[in-house]
Order: C-alpha cells, then structure tokens, then sequence
C-alpha cells in the first residue's frame, strides 16, 4: 500500500485517460454481475467501479481514496480484505478489482468475502491475469504503481474460491491488446484477455480454522 499513500488523485484520473479501458471493464464485470440487493466493493479505491454498477458499500484502508469514494455515494468502511469490519451474511454481492495482487494472504481474504456474503450470495473477482500481455508490459517498464504487486492466473483464483467455500463459477475476459484502443469487446471464458473476471456462488458454509 505504501506507493498508492497520497496518489488518490492520479490513480482517479487514469480512467478519465483510458475511458475505452474502464469501460470495457465494467463490460465485462456486467457480463457476469447479477441482480443483487445490497453490495459491497472490497478495495473500492476512489469509488469509480462501485458508483458505476451501483454498489453503494466499499471497503478501504486508505483515507484519502475513500474520501473521493465517499463523494461519489459509497458508505466507505475503513478496513482491510484479510479482516473487515463487517457481520457475518450482510452482503449479497462482493466485488474485488485488481486487489487481489496487492493482498497480504488472497485465501484469507477470500474467507472473510465468504463470511460476509449471505448464503447463495455473489463474489466478483476481476483481476489482471498474470500470462497476458498487459501485465507483460508492466513487468517490462517496471511501472512503480506494480513494482511490488503479485498477479496470478485464473486457475490459481478459482483454487482459492474453492477452497473457501465458492463453487458455480462463471467467467468473462477483456483487453485483448496492450493498446486502449484495442480492448476489444468483453468475451465469455477466461485465457485470452489480460482483464479476467470470476463469479462464484457461496455455496458451502464453512468451520474456518484460526489464519
């Protein structure tokens, strides 16, 4: 977290940059997204995906983010994934964008959106896929924003989910070139584009051991 400290501004105004990226995302995120009553955003950064989908909770350990999620309608919890400041079953839906190459443990976060969720509730999982071409790209310029991060592959998400309790999972994809103008339009599966979305169901209550 310490390179993102005091960035809220530039890491919002990426999206005003890189519209056609942004919005082939959330393309993408709406292939799989179900109706949903009450949802939460685990990382919800500066608000943009959450106000766009309607998500109206968010979770986020770094104030000055959630101060411009907040401006955007977001009920901002402070927190981080590992241990959220929420009941048990309270959400129907969780989503996570790129958040998961940033967390200390990805299984117990993954727990802890299994315990929030209400039975039958949703998890989104959208993620850069580690073998496509734009986390090569990062890796070749050593972009500071992702010096320290640690991607992972579709396979290796979908292990997780499993494991913690998430099954009947669905997939989406997008960014299919490192170029903006070349993301192409969102696709079913998972593989060929760099932006990788899963949708798992809880469906397994689970007696979690102590992390």
């Amino acid at each position: 977290m310490p390179v993102f400290q005091k960035q809220a501004a530039g890491y919002d105004s990426w999206f005003d940059r890189h519209p056609t990226l942004f919005q082939s995302e959330l393309a993408a995120i709406r292939l799989l997204l179900p109706p949903f009553q009450k949802g939460v955003e685990i990382g919800v950064g500066t608000g943009r995906f959450a106000a766009a989908l309607g998500i109206h909770h968010g979770l986020e350990p770094l104030d000055d983010y959630a101060e411009i999620a907040r401006s955007r309608g977001i009920e901002v919890a402070k927190g981080v994934a590992e241990q959220m400041p929420y009941a048990n079953a309270r959400f129907d839906l969780a989503l996570m964008v790129t958040v998961d190459c940033f967390l200390e443990d990805v299984p117990k976060a993954f727990a802890e959106a299994h315990r929030i969720l209400k039975p039958g509730g949703r998890f989104i999982v959208a993620f850069l896929d580690k073998n496509g071409a734009v986390v090569k790209k990062y890796e070749r310029s050593g972009s500071p924003s992702y010096r320290n991060a640690h991607f992972h592959s579709p396979e290796e998400i979908v292990e997780w989910l499993t494991e913690t309790g998430f099954s009947d999972f669905r997939f989406a994809q997008t960014l299919f070139a490192e170029a903006a103008a070349t993301a192409g339009t969102p696709l079913t599966g998972v593989g060929t584009g760099s932006f990788a979305v899963v949708l798992g169901r809880k469906t397994i209550e689970l007696i979690l051991k102590p992390f």
